[in-house]
């Protein structure tokens, strides 16, 4: 399959800054980029909003909190029906003078909800004419689930059908950068996809400090790192409810978001800064405070004064006093240095070159943060395309990659978030404030790549009629497969068997 002689560039730029290139119908992404790699990946960071994901039915964070607060009402009206009712049950009878009619007696019974059990099945007593319309249907998913499941729909179609997918990898890795947990309970659940949505996609390609400001005043991020408990000492709300700072937000602007865990700062600054973003929260259900589920800066909550961070002093200015400090961190050289290094991490080498890491750092700092800048930067370092594919793909790079490869757009996300959960990497619920690990060693344990296995062989289990696994490896590899590869494949006992070593062969696993 000779398609010109930049095709093993070809496979690079597939494997090294997208997630693979596809099969079936689109059997001829090698050759589109085999012209022109650099080239193929620097048109689609050209293509206007092409980060944007605007799938009708994701709704806004505030529609999706809105209908998490709805719900939360419903179980909360629920569950004081049922307990007036077992209270009901269990009081002493009436005087008969004073006993209430029937209809008074008995409390209205609970409306249906997720949490409702289900109508038992019919059994040997059903009538006969009762029809498989009228048997009781399962219950609902919960809304903080449906939502889940929606957008986790949403972003799974996405990077399988995306052309390219370089831009897609940028979602992914500033969406781990800046990393919110769906384990955290509903809340984050309900708006983890619409976070990433409002807070990464438009600035994927923008200004570091615009995504900075989005992320950190969204609600998602506001309840995962607890700034909505935090509260002024000497605030007229904090005074009140004898509240005061939670630090966790401020913490990780500093170690994780920004300047980085050797950046410069002190314990001084984190809670200089967790007192200048007191006051960043967002509107509960009752909506006292503005639209329910939106963010809200809220006066009365805030820490009044000066406060200093990095040695800089930021006046009482209310919420702007914190948006001066973003500003300034999205700026700030640490900044630069920590946003390089990762960059260059995730998509080079577990220890990039120094010379990498310098050019990406002087490029954010000489353009003020211009994300598309430094994805360009990073396509025109000679290194990202000579050094090896040493990279390990997370499980959900390799899910991606195999759906892309055997030409499977999911129609619903069970198939990808089951395997994500087998594999240790549940979608958007990462160990911890610090997102996913990015290191080879985390994904090529033993266990871990028995696992992979098992994943490999049940997709295999599922396409081995469709696909001769020997022409899908000159599709997605081309002239960058190995003999070893060609020749493992060709002696398989069967296509499953193939396609199983396929998708489990180091040109396949790597990045």
């Amino acid at each position: 399959m000779a398609i010109g002689p930049d095709q093993k560039a070809a496979f690079i730029a597939f494997n090294r800054f997208s997630f693979g290139a596809r099969g079936g119908a689109y059997a001829g992404d090698l050759a589109r980029a085999a012209s022109d790699p650099r080239g193929f990946l620097k048109a689609e960071l050209m293509q206007p909003a092409i980060a944007h994901l605007d799938t009708p039915g994701l709704p806004q964070t505030k529609t999706a909190l809105a209908t998490l607060f709805a719900f939360q009402e419903q179980r909360r009206r629920e569950r004081e029906a049922m307990a007036d009712a077992k209270t009901s049950a269990n009081a002493p009878p009436a005087a008969p003078s004073q006993r209430p009619s029937m209809s008074e007696a008995q409390p209205s019974p609970p409306s249906p909800s997720a949490s409702s059990p289900a109508s038992p099945p019919a059994t040997l007593a059903t009538p006969p004419a009762a029809t498989a319309e009228a048997q009781p249907k399962p219950p609902e998913q919960p809304p903080p689930q449906k939502l889940f499941r929606a957008e986790a729909m949403a972003r799974f179609q996405r990077a399988v059908q995306a052309p390219v997918g370089f831009v897609e990898r940028l979602v992914h890795f500033w969406s781990n950068h800046f990393c919110i947990s769906a384990a955290k309970g509903g809340f984050v659940r309900a708006c983890a996809g619409s976070f990433e949505r409002e807070a990464i996609r438009p600035h994927v390609l923008g200004r570091f400090a615009d995504m900075l400001k989005a992320v950190e005043s969204h609600p998602a991020m506001l309840f995962y790192l607890d700034n909505a408990q935090s509260f002024g000492p000497h605030s007229p709300a904090g005074q009140r409810r004898q509240r005061g700072l939670n630090e966790n937000l401020a913490r990780e602007i500093l170690e994780l978001h920004t300047l980085g865990v050797n950046g410069g700062y002190t314990q001084a600054d984190v809670t200089a800064l967790a007192r200048i973003i007191t006051g960043w929260t967002f509107a509960g259900r009752e909506g006292r405070i503005g639209e329910p589920g939106t963010f809200v800066f809220f006066p009365l909550a805030h820490e009044p004064g000066d406060h200093t961070v990095l040695g800089k002093t930021y006046r009482d200015g209310g919420m702007e006093q914190g948006q001066a400090v973003l500003a300034d961190l999205a700026r700030h050289p640490a900044t630069a240095q920590h946003i390089a290094t990762k960059l260059a991490r995730h998509f080079v080498a577990d220890v990039p070159p120094n010379g990498l890491i310098d050019r990406l750092a002087t490029v954010f700092r000489d353009t003020d943060g211009d994300l598309k800048a430094l994805a360009v930067a990073l396509i025109d370092w000679d290194d990202a395309w000579s050094a090896p594919l040493a990279k390990m793909r997370t499980p959900e790079e390799f899910l991606l990659a195999s759906m892309r490869a055997v030409d499977r757009v999911p129609e619903e996300p069970g198939p990808i978030l089951g395997p994500l959960y087998t594999m240790g990497m549940p979608l958007w619920q990462p160990p911890g404030p610090n997102g996913w690990p990015d290191t080879e060693a985390v994904w090529a344990s033993p266990e871990g790549m028995k696992l992979r296995l098992d994943v490999a062989a049940a997709i295999a289990g599922r396409a081995k009629d469709l696909i001769n696994p020997s022409e899908l490896l000159d599709t997605v590899a081309g002239e960058a497969a190995s003999a070893e590869t060609r020749q493992a494949i060709a002696r398989a006992e069967s296509r499953q068997q193939g396609l199983a070593l396929l998708l489990m062969s180091p040109e396949f696993q790597r990045r």
